[in-house]
């Protein structure tokens, strides 16, 4: 029976696209879980529980294992420590920080920019070229998601009146497509002890943006409710998204895995829809369109 199990766990990790379609709808349950946290627990008090809780438990089931890799990924400390700050503590600040001021709906189009802003980052950095088809893919998507930022309401370039919220998470998918270039560097270690280092460096860095927020803000305790919320999201969205991802990039390499975040929107969007109440407004489904479309142009070679 242990074989049998064993076996099927390599095949199911063996699966990118099972794995990247998996991750992005677990993404997506955080955007309502973020709406949902707000009056109920401290956007950064949710940070800093998120990730202290994954990395206790982590360092608790994976401990053998991090020992034996350790020395693999000691060597480069800063590193891992500029993946653990865009990746973890940076993109969830901005994301939960965002849910504070803007739509689940705006939250999942713009994150869906997402593959843009790793194509841009990959030429750039790693000098890939970009076609003309995918220059063009890339100009759809921005122009969707500028739509969004302005509401549909043109006043708000000239008068830059854009909501707090979506430029928080614009900030969040730079970051995080930061962190994805990076991933292609990261030490040949398991996706499991890899992330035991990312999680120790989200906790710790998270640490003073706890302290900042409670001289901010008038302080208080997680409700039951936000306690749910944190379990939810250290379970889900945390631990098994991030592992899911890891070992998506691994398999197909940043720019294929990316593409897969193209699912956020629509699962959020329609989450947003079911579990929060929210109604669509026509610049957002144009939006979403756009980003859609030029998601799919940017991958043409």
């Amino acid at each position: 029976m242990t074989g049998d199990a064993n076996s099927t766990s390599r095949r199911f990790f063996d699966r990118p696209y099972l794995l990247l379609t998996l991750a992005a709808a677990q993404w997506a349950g955080n955007v309502v879980a973020g709406r949902l946290a707000v009056g109920e627990i401290l956007p950064m008090q949710l940070v800093v529980l998120r990730w202290g809780i994954v990395f206790v438990a982590l360092a608790i089931l994976n401990r053998r294992a991090f020992a034996a890799e350790w020395p693999a990924m000691r060597g480069r400390p800063w590193f891992l420590a500029m993946l653990g700050v865009t990746g973890y503590t940076a993109f969830t600040a901005f994301f939960y920080a965002a849910a504070h001021f803007t739509t689940g709906a705006n939250m999942s189009i713009i994150q869906g920019s997402f593959p843009l802003f790793v194509f841009t980052m990959a030429w750039a950095v790693r000098g890939r070229p970009i076609g003309a088809v995918q220059a063009l893919g890339i100009v759809a998507a921005v122009g969707g998601v500028l739509l969004v930022a302005i509401r549909g309401d043109l006043r708000v370039l000239a008068t830059f009146a854009f909501n707090l919220g979506d430029l928080f998470m614009l900030a969040a998918t730079v970051v995080y497509a930061v962190y994805t270039i990076g991933l292609e560097e990261r030490p040949r270690v398991s996706s499991l002890s890899f992330f035991t280092v990312m999680a120790g460096v989200a906790f710790a860095t998270s640490l003073p943006l706890v302290a900042i927020e409670a001289l901010a803000m008038p302080f208080h305790w997680p409700t039951p409710t936000g306690w749910a919320i944190t379990a939810y999201v250290a379970i889900f969205p945390s631990f098994l998204a991030q592992i899911f991802f890891i070992r998506g990039v691994e398999l197909i390499g940043p720019g294929r895995a990316g593409v897969f975040i193209n699912l956020n929107p629509v699962f959020g969007a329609a989450l947003a829809v079911i579990l929060l109440g929210e109604r669509v407004g026509w610049y957002q489904g144009v939006g979403l369109a756009l980003v859609m479309t030029g998601i799919v142009a940017a991958q043409k070679r």
